[in-house]
């Protein structure tokens, strides 16, 4: 912690729906000051249209005020994930609800869509989706596959350029080695996930921002309900202190540069938290608080005692 006091940072890819109020604790005494919310899958299929209605609810709503109960601003991507999409007959469905989260408060872009398996009907709506962020002037967040990543990535880029998206609205996510350079120099942004035992370590993130340089990269978390960490992005920027990167890059790759791509949403106002924000823990959010049975607010993340 002390390589990185007095920094703030910004993920721009974690899935908080599956993490529990004490990382949000954590994070927020680590500096991450914002982050974005992508809709993903849960883990098993959802069943019926009624799932998907609430679960987007749930990222405009309960898990948006469940992150400023820590003074942390929450945005949020809206989209059908691609391992969803092979439900064609309910990914139809779908579709015709994501207008109605599309423009809603917080919603700072269409996400995170794209490839898994590379089937036909995955990529049907993701050519759809792409539409949508068109037609809302929205930022796009791709899912590169974790198979067949490189075929994927350029897969996927070719689409975006083909439905005549600027690159600059759309962030490539889940890079590594192979893929940066094309990403790049495409004009595309590229966003890293910093993943136990999977896709980017932070040692070869250091690596990555010294050869490449901090221009159009970013670096995220992507913690979800698996083994990952929600702490990934501070993480990285205090090993990059330890490594020799620059201040000012170290800024870049883990703040700015997540801001300035979600921000051509016209959702991100960096006033909104560039000062701490006002906590009120008794606050409740459809009658329902963050405290249960008269508990008072945990302070002191570090402490042995638990009061």
């Amino acid at each position: 912690m002390a390589h990185i006091k007095g920094m703030r940072f910004f993920d721009p890819h974690i899935h908080m729906t599956s993490r529990t109020t004490d990382d949000y604790q954590a994070m927020a005494d680590a500096g991450i000051v914002a982050l974005i919310e992508p809709a993903f899958w849960l883990g098993q299929p959802r069943t019926g249209l009624a799932t998907f209605k609430d679960y987007y609810a749930s990222l405009v709503g309960w898990e948006r005020f469940r992150s400023s109960q820590f003074g942390i601003k929450h945005y949020c991507t809206i989209g059908l994930n691609s391992r969803e999409a092979n439900n064609e007959a309910l990914a139809e469905e779908v579709m015709e609800l994501l207008p109605l989260f599309a423009y809603k408060e917080g919603v700072v872009g269409i996400g995170e869509i794209g490839f898994d398996d590379q089937t036909a009907a995955e990529e049907k709506f993701y050519r759809a989706q792409l539409e949508l962020a068109k037609e809302a002037n929205l930022p796009v967040q791709i899912h590169t596959p974790h198979r067949n990543k490189k075929e994927g990535t350029e897969r996927s880029m070719a689409i975006a350029l083909e439905h005549g998206l600027d690159p600059g609205m759309v962030i490539v996510d889940h890079n590594n080695e192979e893929t940066v350079k094309s990403v790049l120099d495409r004009g595309f942004w590229a966003a890293f996930t910093i993943y136990p035992f999977t896709k980017m370590g932070n040692e070869r993130m250091v690596e990555v921002v010294r050869q490449y340089g901090p221009g159009r990269i970013m670096v995220n978390s992507a913690a979800d309900w698996g083994i990952s960490d929600p702490l990934a992005v501070p993480k990285t920027a205090a090993l990059m202190v330890m490594r020799g990167i620059s201040p000012d890059a170290i800024r870049l790759v883990t703040y700015q540069n997540a801001i300035d791509a979600f921000a051509q949403s016209g959702q991100i106002n960096e006033a909104d938290f560039a000062t701490p924000m006002l906590i009120d823990q008794s606050e409740k959010f459809n009658g329902n608080t963050i405290l249960r049975g008269g508990q008072q607010p945990r302070r002191d993340a570090s402490s042995l005692l638990i009061k």
